[in-house]
């Protein structure tokens, strides 16, 4: 931190977007193999529990294989994985058969420098920082995977709680005994929600995911969060919700992902919750 401290604040910016940068690829491999590593889990338990054997597949994880273009398995080169300037040479298109890459990918990548940025503005160059930053990284991964498959995965929400525990056993949001009252509270207002709902309507309303997110979000920011997180992010899905019903002509039966706007709701508590709280109650 202290040579972070000296680079001065435009050093740090521009650390901070390298930085994000480079995680911003690497989010972009979470978001894309992450379910697709869950739908394989899935089978090989349904296969384990008829007693059948799957025939061996090839490792698929986060680090192998190597990413290829989908349309013609041509081997991304690391020439051609530099964040945001390679899709900018190659003009958006595979360098092999010149298929489209999809301007998300660069976006992404931009999203992770812009939110290392932003948490460096808001902390400056201190460990504070650098937890925020694992905090918003991971708000972004799960919120694209929440939109792209309405999937809020353990293996990133239950580490996200412990995380926010950990950070917080050093006090660089709240007090311990605030953040474990948030992570209990957020799980539990939602899961009281969902059984009310499901009692009411007969249906469920809501996914575990989405209580593990706000658990989560419990954890890092304290449990005084919570209300203002629970609003602000039912207040955007219902708007984005009947923008997509009236507009897009989408079924208003069909589930619509509500991890995102948790996501987005706890990153705006984390830059300015209690300025905002201190606007109501003032």
């Amino acid at each position: 931190m202290n040579a972070a401290a000296a680079l001065g604040p435009y050093g740090a910016y521009l650390l901070a977007a390298i930085v994000g940068l480079c995680v911003g690829s690497f989010l972009n491999v979470v978001i894309h193999r992450v379910p697709k590593m869950l739908e394989r889990g899935w089978a090989e338990q349904c296969a384990e529990l008829r007693g059948e054997t799957l025939p061996p597949a090839p490792a698929y994880n986060l680090f192998v294989p190597r990413s290829k273009c989908p349309s013609c398995q041509h081997g991304i080169t690391a020439v051609e994985n530099i964040p945001v300037l390679s899709w900018l040479v190659l003009k958006g298109r595979c360098a092999a058969c010149g298929a489209a890459i999809s301007s998300r990918y660069p976006l992404v990548e931009v999203l992770g420098a812009a939110l290392a940025m932003a948490a460096v503005w808001r902390f400056g160059a201190s460990w504070q920082a650098v937890a925020a930053c694992v905090l918003l990284w991971s708000l972004a991964a799960l919120t694209f995977i929440d939109f792209d498959s309405q999937l809020l995965p353990d293996g990133l929400t239950l580490p996200l709680v412990w995380a926010g525990l950990l950070a917080n056993l050093f006090e660089l949001f709240v007090p311990l005994a605030t953040a474990v009252i948030g992570a209990v509270a957020g799980y539990l207002s939602l899961w009281l929600v969902y059984w009310l709902f499901k009692l009411i309507r007969g249906k469920e309303g809501m996914g575990y995911g989405d209580f593990k997110l706000l658990a989560a979000l419990g954890a890092w920011l304290g449990w005084q969060m919570l209300p203002l997180i629970v609003l602000m992010s039912s207040v955007v899905g219902a708007a984005i919700g009947l923008i997509l019903i009236v507009f897009k002509g989408r079924d208003h039966g069909v589930p619509l992902a509500f991890g995102p706007y948790l996501a987005i709701a706890g990153a705006i508590a984390l830059f300015f919750g209690r300025t905002l709280t201190k606007m109501y109650f003032a």
